[in-house]
């Protein structure tokens, strides 16, 4: 019931949704001077939300930084959370634009740093049929030459918390000693930091995905981007889930 209200009402937290719901009252309403507020209000989100430079000062300190790895011996796994593959109209799996959680994970043990990966990932959809992220994941790192023996999936997660929940007896049951390796988009590490220490996973934050720009000043920061709103539905969802998470 809790993942079926959790995709149900994200539509009502995205802030263009704010300003479609003001926008659309301040076209409804007959008196004068609520007409007005309501536009007005509309028109101030959008600035808002659309504003490069606030954007990327609230992001930049949201995000969590990575924490230098060892520079001796190796991680028993990295764990990369899914979220960066899906499957397209006929039902082949296709990457996304976080594949960099696949590429970051898939470099970490390529060069050693973990001598295993594990896949946490299977269908978030509200009406999952029998495509299973982790499971196409495999295929592509078979594909890569990658050895079955180094690769480990959990395939039955549709969120950060079964990420953790499910993830945890698999790494007991192959003897993998903490700490682990966490890869996951930036803009989703604080959260996901946060579920796995209270599933009792020890793990290693490696974030990858950034969307923030760069911190030089210039007067670009400041030209409204429609590009920067659709940006800013990933931290609304993030801030609230952690509330929630944290209220748990």
């Amino acid at each position: 019931m809790f993942f079926f209200f959790s995709k149900v009402l994200l539509i009502f937290i995205l802030p263009f949704s704010w300003v479609i719901a003001f926008l659309v009252a301040g076209l409804v309403v007959r008196k004068p001077k609520l007409k007005y507020r309501f536009l007005v209000i509309s028109a101030v989100l959008l600035m808002i939300f659309s504003n490069p430079f606030l954007f990327n000062f609230f992001a930049s300190r949201w995000d969590i930084k990575s924490v230098p790895l060892k520079k001796t011996g190796q991680y028993s796994c990295v764990i990369v959370l899914g979220g960066f593959s899906g499957e397209d109209t006929h039902g082949h799996g296709r990457f996304n634009s976080s594949a960099d959680r696949f590429i970051q994970g898939l470099e970490l043990l390529t060069t050693g740093k973990a001598s295993h990966i594990l896949i946490s990932g299977g269908n978030g959809s509200l009406h999952p049929d029998k495509f299973e992220e982790s499971d196409w994941v495999k295929t592509q790192l078979q594909a890569l030459k990658v050895p079955d023996s180094l690769i480990l999936i959990e395939n039955r997660s549709r969120n950060t918390i079964e990420n953790a929940a499910f993830t945890k007896p698999i790494l007991d049951k192959n003897h993998l000693q903490p700490p682990y390796i966490l890869v996951t988009s930036a803009f989703h590490m604080r959260r996901a930091l946060g579920i796995f220490k209270k599933t009792k996973i020890d793990v290693v934050p490696f974030p990858c995905n950034y969307i923030t720009m760069n911190e030089n000043f210039n007067l670009n920061q400041f030209i409204p981007d429609s590009e920067i709103i659709g940006n800013w539905n990933y931290y609304t969802k993030e801030m609230v889930g952690t509330l929630v998470n944290q209220f748990k």
